[in-house]
């Protein structure tokens, strides 16, 4: 199973918190790389941990702005040497796309920049109320033409719409947010899967928050191992 790629939320801004995450996720039977968001990267000791952390991770950060702040904003991460993903928000638009990618090339050439599509807590309602006048599913095959257009490395959507995207984009690196184990609960997520489900939708990765993080971690990790294995 080490072959799955597995990221596990660390959506805490607790140190403690987040050295018992990584420490209690470890095992010789899955890869499970952290994935630090806006939560711990902006608290007061989650930058300068990330400084020093001597594995690889996922830099969780949704840039969306003007090409020439976030080509700003990449600039000043290149200290963050294990850094081995960063999304960007395709809201931004193709030029920010395409400026972020070339950028994060001439600072690391094995980082991966993944774009975000339709966050997996809206739904149809919720586009609709924002102003769009496209369903979920259009919306984000629309984001991932622009995506492969732009030449960044792979998608963040929900596992909902994973199928259809590999069906039209073959070599895209697809991960999924909004996994659940069986019988866990969806909380504030709208379109969720089973990781199971998720990678028999042909996903390049998972990520998992609540289902691994909430309550015996090491308990938690066990039963994805054991799901998976069904």
């Amino acid at each position: 199973m080490k072959h799955k790629n597995i990221f596990v939320a660390c959506d805490t801004s607790n140190l403690s918190e987040i050295k018992k995450i990584i420490k209690q996720t470890q095992t010789t039977k899955l890869k499970i790389v952290p994935k630090f968001g806006l939560q711990f990267f902006y608290s007061k000791n989650g930058r300068k941990f990330l400084e020093k952390f001597k594995k690889d991770f996922w830099l969780d950060l949704k840039i969306n702005d003007i090409p020439q702040t976030a080509l700003s904003a990449i600039d000043s991460l290149k200290d963050l040497k294990r850094c081995k993903y960063i999304t960007v928000h395709t809201n931004g638009g193709l030029e920010m796309l395409k400026a972020i990618k070339k950028k994060t090339k001439s600072i690391n050439k094995s980082i991966k920049v993944l774009g975000v599509t339709v966050l997996t807590s809206l739904n149809n309602k919720s586009l609709k109320e924002i102003g769009h006048t496209k369903s979920v599913d259009q919306l984000v095959l629309k984001q991932a033409s622009l995506i492969k257009k732009s030449g960044c490395d792979g998608i963040v959507c929900s596992a909902q719409e994973a199928k259809m995207v590999r069906r039209k984009y073959k070599n895209l690196y697809i991960v999924t947010p909004g996994i659940r184990l069986p019988g866990d609960s969806a909380n504030d997520q709208s379109r969720v899967m089973t990781p199971s489900d998720a990678f028999k939708n042909k996903v390049s990765g998972i990520v998992m928050g609540r289902s691994l993080i909430k309550g015996n971690i090491k308990n938690n990790t066990q039963r994805l191992i054991d799901h998976l294995r069904q």
